[in-house]
């Protein structure tokens, strides 16, 4: 699900070992720092927090 917040999440037991292990995936394109200060700006200037992040940050 790329270009999305989506975060996808399994988990695998280690019979041998007894050790449960959680593995997760996330496409965080948009949510770092760059999505953070447009976000912060739309604030500034009493816009949509969403305005300029809607679309998805690949191409198809």
């Amino acid at each position: 699900m790329a270009g999305t917040n989506f975060c996808q999440i399994g988990i695998a037991l280690d019979e041998r070992t007894g050790t449960l292990k959680i593995f997760s995936t996330i496409d965080n394109l948009l949510k770092g720092a760059a999505g953070q200060a447009v976000q912060n700006m739309n604030l500034i200037f009493n816009l949509d927090q969403k305005e300029g992040l809607r679309g998805y940050g690949i191409f198809s």
